[in-house]
């Protein structure tokens, strides 16, 4: 064996292919779009080819069955090499207590290979989970096509960390684990709604685009209308009669919607809300009480049985006793 093989063995921290995990991962589409999303924002921001981008795995892991659900940003501490572990716990505490299912299962990063300072930063995690994945998004790979759906068709890889010895050493090491996307029915109809650019073709959207173009057409026409008169005060336009008298047709004709019939319509619309509400509010305070009053008999009841059935009791005793007397008489 040459030297220089024995160079690239130290300075590889990936086993060779021939050694597989055991793992099955199953890759949800929101944590691809999330991971992309990420690396993309931070690309543009700092202009940099290949920023450091890093973030948490969420899912749920069964013995050697891994799946990942979703994701969040990691922060990073000093020169960019300890995680913040205060910033990893508190988002990790709030989502759970969103989705209590979700554990903390892993992190992933942007580069083209592993490296020995992915080692590093992946032993960090231990404390969070026994063995955390790695995944790594390698925006430089070549993919292969294929049509079953499986990791080729992806820029993405799956690592499992575990330890090789070499001898008479030991070293930690990564061992590559194979994935496939898992879509759900409500992940493809959100991923096909994604695709098509968020529903850009709704009857909705156009009819707000067409209110909007509309109104942008009416206040360029007041503009213009503005800077005309302004410049006729200012005389740096000349005076058009016809047009100063059309103008104040147009000013004269805007009252209009001041009339006795408009002016009904729009208290009675006023008024019909604020019923609306104050029914809202006396419905909740109708509930409120309601239950008020249901605490308060069981609360009555439950006294009257400890201490031998209370008033109403003694006194519908009386009222048979009474009867009793006068039918005797």
């Amino acid at each position: 064996m040459s030297a220089m093989d024995t160079d690239n063995d130290e300075i590889s921290v990936v086993l060779p292919s021939t050694t597989t995990s055991g793992l099955s991962i199953a890759l949800h589409p929101l944590p691809i779009l999330n991971i992309s999303e990420h690396f993309i924002r931070l690309k543009l921001q700092k202009q940099k080819p290949l920023p450091l981008t890093l973030g948490a795995l969420l899912g749920t892991q069964n013995g050697r069955e891994v799946e990942i659900v979703n994701t969040f940003e990691l922060a990073l501490e000093g020169d960019g090499e300890a995680i913040d572990h205060s910033f990893l716990v508190n988002r990790r505490d709030q989502y759970k207590q969103v989705f209590p299912s979700l554990e903390f299962i892993g992190w992933y990063t942007v580069a083209p290979i592993p490296t020995s300072r992915h080692i590093g930063l992946h032993s960090q995690f231990t404390g969070y989970c026994s063995t955390p994945l790695l995944l790594i998004l390698q925006p430089t790979a070549n993919l292969v096509g294929s049509a079953d759906g499986t990791r080729q068709n992806l820029p993405f890889k799956a690592y499992e960390q575990t330890i090789e010895i070499k001898d008479r050493t030991s070293r930690s090491v990564f061992v590559e684990a194979s994935y496939n996307v898992e879509t759900g029915e409500a992940e493809r109809i959100a991923v096909d709604w994604t695709a098509k650019g968020g529903g850009s073709g709704t009857s909705l959207e156009s009819h707000l685009q067409t209110q909007r173009a509309a109104v942008k057409m009416l206040h360029d026409r007041i503009l213009v209308l503005i800077q005309y008169v302004t410049s006729v005060i200012a005389v740096e336009a000349p005076t058009d009669h016809g047009i100063l008298r059309s103008i104040s047709a147009l000013l004269a004709s805007l009252p209009a919607s001041e009339n006795k019939t408009f002016r009904e319509e729009f208290n009675t619309e006023s008024e019909d809300v604020q019923l609306t509400a104050l029914l809202a509010s006396l419905t909740k305070s109708t509930n409120i009480l309601n239950d008020l009053v249901d605490k308060h008999t069981l609360l009555t009841a439950s006294r009257e049985d400890r201490y031998g059935g209370g008033g109403a009791a003694r006194r519908t005793r009386l009222q048979m006793g009474g009867a009793r007397l006068g039918d005797w008489h």
